[in-house]
């Protein structure tokens, strides 16, 4: 027999066999196992998780905002055009957060930090903008900046680098009160002083989730929950239209149009029903729900899509706060893990308190929903936070080992590689090599597999 009949002998699947394919479950389960125990799993899925979430609010954006800028003489995509700038320049940010080691966030703790309260202290100069009371923005050029968001990200990089400095001492009062709460009390001022109940809420969860992680005594909880409900409650009181909101939200006695905006947000997810009215189909974001692109984007997306809409972006959340928690978990660098929480609790607090909000289980608070709403700020720190977390979950144990393998075994195995000239089916030198460079990346991808196990 020659060998062209020996090759073509060779035994093929038949339809009769039982199992052809062979033992397929549990070969998904071994591969699914070595997944999520990948080292690499973080980085990953912080990538897919960040890239629907922004997917979605760009979306949403074009969705909510194409009618009224039809109405206004504009173009119906300049809304998705706007947020997809800065989306683009927050790609940029993201990018280069992501290429910093973590050594380099611990030493510009301090200067970000500065900044971040410099840049706050503008709203207060006559770059200072008001938006329904709120003096939480400055005006460039016609175009408007929070700074309040990017203080967020520069407080939470701060205090990870006190808190792990200190951590052996904050049992001891003075070494916990200085300097964290000098630089927390300004950076909360600064935004109180612009009436912004809202940002200060979400700050607040920050600092909590941050000294909860550095292992600070409960007992400061208590005290400081304590002031921080005075703080709240003097602010609620001096202002008339937060205290409307209250009474209509506990009471029911709503004075004036004090529950408009909750009524209609409410009706939208209602009208949204199980599956929703279909993509671009709302009602409401015809002129009859205030903020309907921005802080209320949630009622339209629930209008739209239904229940399983709104369940699926509360999955998507749900998802990273699992990815963020393995992160503090797998880390032993303290200052990663106390990073890690504060920016957690910021993105996912804001998100809760944004979510409960719209569904009306707390008062109205002006919050933008993480990713989704929007808003240039926001967008853009949410973006370079994602950064951040990236940079760590790519220093974690057996990442960067992992990685690398894992981008070397898709280099090799996506080329192309010429047939012989002569038609032979044998491999050609240059074949065998490129197995060798698979195998080789299939061992260095075993190898930090095992290292993160360890």
């Amino acid at each position: 027999m020659t060998t062209q009949e020996t090759r073509r002998s060779t035994r093929v699947l038949r339809p009769e066999e039982e199992r052809p394919l062979g033992d397929v479950g549990p070969r998904l389960r071994a591969g699914l196992g070595s997944w999520l125990k990948s080292p690499a799993l973080d980085f990953y899925a912080l990538i897919v998780i960040g890239t629907l979430l922004v997917g979605v609010g760009l979306m949403m954006v074009l969705s909510s905002t194409a009618v009224l800028n039809i109405s206004r003489g504009q173009s119906g995509f300049a809304g998705l055009a706007k947020q997809g700038t800065f989306a683009a320049l927050g790609l940029i940010a993201l990018v280069i957060a992501a290429s910093l080691p973590p050594g380099f966030y611990r030493k510009a703790a301090w200067p970000l930090f500065m900044l971040g309260l410099a840049l706050q202290t503008l709203v207060h100069t006559p770059l200072g903008h008001e938006v329904a009371g709120n003096r939480n923005w400055i005006l460039i050029n016609g175009q408007t900046l929070q700074p309040s968001e990017f203080l967020k990200l520069s407080l939470a990089v701060w205090m990870a680098a006190v808190l792990s400095m200190k951590r052996p001492l904050l049992h001891r009062p003075f070494h916990l009160i200085v300097p964290m709460a000098p630089g927390v009390a300004a950076a909360l001022g600064l935004v109180v002083l612009g009436h912004d109940l809202g940002t200060t809420l979400v700050m607040c969860l920050l600092v909590a989730g941050a000294l909860w992680v550095a292992g600070v005594p409960r007992r400061w909880f208590a005290l400081g929950g304590g002031i921080g409900l005075i703080g709240v409650v003097a602010l609620t009181v001096t202002s008339s239209n937060r205290m409307g909101r209250i009474n209509c939200w506990l009471k029911g006695d709503c004075v004036g149009d004090s529950s408009y905006q909750s009524d209609q947000g409410l009706m939208g997810l209602a009208e949204g029903g199980w599956w929703g009215v279909g993509p671009g189909e709302s009602r409401q974001k015809w002129g009859r729900l205030p903020a309907a692109e921005d802080d209320y984007i949630f009622a339209i997306l629930g209008e739209e899509f239904g229940l399983m809409g709104t369940l699926g972006v509360l999955f998507l959340f749900a998802m990273l706060a699992l990815v963020l928690c393995r992160m503090i978990t797998r880390t032993d660098d303290v200052f990663r893990q106390i990073a890690v929480a504060g920016i957690a609790s910021w993105l996912l607090g804001q998100a809760f308190v944004n979510m409960m909000v719209v569904t009306g289980l707390m008062p109205v608070i002006g919050v933008p929903l993480p990713f989704i709403s929007s808003g240039g700020s926001a967008l853009l720190a949410s973006m370079a936070a994602l950064g951040v977390l990236l940079s760590f979950a790519r220093n974690e144990p057996g990442a960067r080992e992992a990685i690398t393998a894992r981008m070397g075994t898709v280099r090799s195995s996506v080329s192309v590689l010429p047939a012989p000239r002569d038609g032979s089916t044998g491999d050609s030198r240059r074949s065998r090599r490129s197995q060798k460079r698979v195998q080789q990346a299939q061992k260095r991808v075993r190898r930090a597999q095992a290292g993160g196990r360890r």
